[in-house]
């Protein structure tokens, strides 16, 4: 059986992440275009590890720590108040609801379909 980090879902910040997932920097000063995979993850494991908040950064926004892992400046200066998470990249929001790899979702989750809708007539 063969694994990626492509596509996954996180439970805690309910959204998709993986590499395959494009995404903008959660920095708030910060619209860097980057990618829900590890090497942007706070903690640099999946969903922030031990000691990450498991939200998404560039590379300016990422510290490496005495450990060895990289963190946000929240979780590097040990507050426990996370950075808010952005919304899904313009991109992503098109993919979800045009490609034909999403039409069981898409026909699973209707009210999820017509907030997507809305996010994309908003912008």
């Amino acid at each position: 059986m063969i694994m990626g980090w492509s596509l996954g879902y996180d439970n805690n910040w309910k959204r998709d992440i993986g590499y395959g997932v494009p995404a903008y920097c959660d920095h708030p000063d910060c619209d860097i275009e980057i990618d829900r995979g590890l090497a942007h993850v706070c903690g640099g494991e999946p969903y922030g590890g031990e000691f990450g908040c498991g939200l998404y950064f560039c590379f300016h926004h990422l510290y490496i720590a005495e450990s060895g892992k990289q963190y946000c400046k929240r979780c590097d200066m040990h507050e426990h108040l996370p950075f808010e998470p952005k919304p899904d990249h313009p991109l992503w929001i098109q993919h979800k609801l045009t490609d034909e790899s999403w039409q069981q979702w898409r026909d699973e989750h209707p009210e999820d379909v017509e907030v997507l809708k809305k996010l994309v007539t908003s912008n």
